[in-house]
């Protein structure tokens, strides 16, 4: 007999939370879904946000009880998944994590380089505590992790804790939606080699039931990259450099001169823009006659969000041997990068969880930037648990965007600075 499930997420009060909300209401019988939490500090959103989820749920006729909470530890108690979408220091903190490096002439990103650091510095004081607090409260609870960047905060996660953690991220199932799509096939039939961390992986294999189509999944992007070059984030030319498809986060890396010359020229960072598409959405939520996600979500970002988060809770609560890409210890699947690292690719996923699958070994092309971006995680890891100052410059020296001792420096600095109040780990 199923259990009465009880899933909250923390972070309810973001935009996101309605298209989350979507999903679960679609699988409220699979998943034998009887309570829903949103969670959140911020009373305002959280009933704005909370007020659209109870019509959806209404409108539907969703079996499950929607509860508002600005008490965590309430929230938690009990929880048989908890979902973490938390944004520490708001949209903000984004925009202060974008403008910081571009003072100095560094990439200004909210989850890669030097922004992605200080986003995590901020958040991993938070989610150990809130694996704390599941660890009394929810024993034996799977964390979800979407918090950005996703496989840096499973990484603090898996190494600080004992709670059963998953690292989540919608690009992967992008990949297996758009293929699915070009072969007219359901997303369940098609399966990918995708390798590498969270914001920094490759494609480098695909399989529509069982037979081998990347030839002509490789072919066919080299062909759109020539013909249709100042649509394609990656020439032509790279792409038959690398053999492999890499994920857009790689832009900043591969094409870096080009995305900070347009960074700097650019009259807004990519926060700000999303500050207002908020303000927007947050107007469109507090309509009452408002009961489904409204369109201009998808320009928020985040595709697939709810599909990915809502059938991986699935696959591990009816226990389903399906394959999905996700955040989890290394164990052996890449064999040339170490076992106890996080990574992010293939895994079996069922009532344990997710079990990575062993996969080739990562070719000598993209192994390097790979090894030097997880030196900088594991170094970032220590200095957001430990408060040191100096893994803190050595994370920011070690990390691909940051071109001298001096910027790493003077970049650290500001950082601290700029996010005293949200670093008691440096400052007490």
């Amino acid at each position: 007999m199923k259990r009465d499930l009880k899933v909250t997420i923390i972070g309810g009060g973001s935009s996101y939370t309605p298209e989350l909300i979507e999903g679960l209401i679609k699988a409220a019988g699979e998943l034998h879904l009887t309570r829903v939490v949103l969670m959140d500090i911020n009373e305002e959103r959280l009933d704005i946000v909370g007020g659209l989820a109870r019509r959806m749920a209404q409108a539907a006729e969703a079996p499950f009880e929607l509860e508002l909470s600005t008490d965590r530890r309430a929230a938690i108690e009990g929880a048989h998944y908890v979902i973490n979408q938390i944004r520490v220091g708001g949209m903000a903190a984004r925009v202060q994590d974008e403008q910081i490096p571009l003072c100095f002439g560094v990439i200004g990103q909210e989850t890669t380089g030097p922004g992605g650091f200080a986003k995590a510095l901020r958040t991993i004081p938070v989610v150990l505590e809130i694996a704390r607090e599941m660890t009394e409260l929810a024993p034996g609870a799977f964390l979800i992790n979407f918090t950005n960047p996703s496989g840096l905060i499973t990484e603090a996660l898996h190494r600080y804790t004992q709670v059963p953690v998953i690292g989540l991220c919608n690009l992967p199932i992008g990949i297996e939606m758009r293929l699915a799509k070009a072969f007219n096939v359901p997303r369940e039939r098609v399966f990918i080699d995708h390798v590498g961390l969270n914001h920094l992986n490759w494609l480098r294999g695909a399989w529509v039931d069982g037979q081998d189509v990347w030839p002509q999944v490789f072919e066919q992007e080299v062909a759109e990259a020539c013909r249709a070059p100042e649509e394609k984030t990656f020439s032509a030319e790279l792409l038959e450099t690398l053999q492999h498809i890499p994920c857009g986060y790689l832009n900043y890396y591969y094409n870096r001169d080009q995305v900070l010359k347009k960074q700097l020229k650019a009259e807004k960072t990519r926060g700000q823009e999303v500050m207002e598409i908020e303000r927007q959405l947050f107007e469109m939520y507090r309509d009452p006659n408002l009961r489904e996600k409204p369109k201009l979500l998808e320009k928020r970002g985040g595709a697939y969000y709810s599909t990915a988060a809502v059938s991986l809770i699935s696959a591990i609560e009816n226990d389903k041997q399906e394959i999905h890409v996700v955040n989890v210890m290394n164990q052996g699947a890449i064999p040339n990068l170490p076992p106890d690292v996080v990574v992010e690719v293939p895994c079996v996923v069922n009532a344990q969880g997710a079990r990575p699958i062993t996969t080739a070994p990562m070719a000598p092309q993209i192994l390097g930037l790979t090894q030097q971006v997880k030196a900088y995680e594991l170094l970032t890891v220590k200095a957001g648990v430990e408060g040191d100052r100096r893994a803190a410059l050595q994370a920011l020296l070690n990390h691909p965007l940051v071109p001298s001792f001096a910027i790493a420096q003077k970049l650290l600095d500001a950082i601290l600075e700029a996010n005293r109040p949200f670093l008691p780990q440096f400052f007490g």
